[in-house]
């Protein structure tokens, strides 16, 4: 069976065919969905060997001067720019290094880079290297938060399973969160590491106090809940889209399921989960449905954790039910 080609617009990016009104000053104006494409093939030029490398071999390229001995990383000039332009020369340095500050966080993005969130972007310095490489940068802990990576944060770079030829063909993990066969390994991919394996907060032993607690948000979550199945518009965000999300909390447990348009909730556990969310308030997760709150505002605060980084996705559309909701009650 022929493979298929992974397309340069993914259809998450493609909006339907729809419009809405407008009501601007009192008057009505009819806004629809149109585009414009300008597609366009270009080189790398003589950073090629560099993305050939990241791409073939799972090595990283530096810029050695003959003179200096500077190693710039990615090779960026075929000359010395402090030696009168002395010829460099190509060579490898180590996929481990370090942050030279302390990373920014992206949580929203635009629909290009959607499937990414949340990551870090900051600059590191591998070893062998003098001048600092900018890569993106994720964890093996579940969600990305604040204080994760600093300046100085030890760093192994992951090479992608897929690559094509592109500085996300490698991001960052932190070095503390791997094993000395894994930081020892030279081209280490995705694959080399367990994703699944990540540790859960604890919680505190189940008190009276957070079990009545628990109650009143389950019996309010029903609410919530029925309440976005009959918001055609908050449905709509969430078509398509299939995830069972198991919720622990201090006073119990409980399951929130999407199905292509449909959200539900029950108390107790299961055990086919797609990922675990653990609340140290279950008004948490109520106050996120409900717009109310932000979930997203609560996992940098350490208030939720989610066991698995690339579901900031369904975190992001149940998000957007709930404005769904509160906009159209407007």
């Amino acid at each position: 069976m022929a493979k298929r080609k992974q397309k340069i617009i993914p259809s998450a990016a493609i909006p339907p065919e729809e419009g809405r009104t407008l009501t601007i000053d009192g008057r009505e104006y009819l806004e629809l969905n149109d585009a414009m494409h300008t597609f366009y093939r270009r080189t790398m030029g003589e950073l090629s060997p560099f993305f050939l490398a990241l791409r073939n071999e799972k090595k990283v390229l530096g810029a050695k001067c003959s003179v200096c001995g500077i190693v710039r990383v990615p090779p960026m000039a075929e000359r010395c720019p402090d030696c009168d332009f002395a010829a460099v020369e190509k060579v490898e340095v180590a996929d481990t290094g370090v942050m030279l500050s302390t990373p920014p966080i992206t949580y929203f993005a635009n629909s290009l880079f959607m499937e990414q969130v949340p990551f870090a972007r900051g600059r590191v310095i591998l070893e062998g290297a003098d001048t600092a490489l900018s890569i993106n940068l994720y964890t093996t802990t579940g969600i990305l938060v604040p204080g994760i990576f600093k300046r100085g944060t030890k760093i192994k770079l992951v090479f992608r399973d897929k690559r094509v030829g592109r500085i996300t063909d490698v991001y960052g993990v932190p070095a503390s969160e791997l094993t000395k066969e894994q930081l020892a390994k030279e081209g280490l991919q995705e694959k080399d590491i367990d994703w699944e394996a990540t540790v859960e907060p604890k919680l505190p032993a189940p008190s009276a106090k957070a079990k009545s607690a628990f109650e009143k948000a389950a019996a309010q979550m029903k609410d919530i809940v029925a309440d976005l199945n009959s918001c055609e518009r908050a449905k709509k965000d969430i078509a398509g889209w299939k995830r069972t999300i198991l919720v622990k909390t201090p006073g119990g447990n409980f399951v929130i399921s999407i199905d292509d348009g449909a959200l539900s909730f029950k108390k107790g556990g299961t055990t086919k989960q797609d990922f675990v969310m653990v609340a140290k308030n279950p008004t948490t997760i109520l106050n996120g449905l409900a717009y109310k709150g932000s979930l997203t505002e609560a996992i940098m605060k350490a208030d939720l954790w989610i066991s698995k980084n690339v579901e900031f996705m369904t975190v992001f559309k149940l998000e957007r039910m709930a404005r769904s909701l509160a906009r159209s009650r407007k």
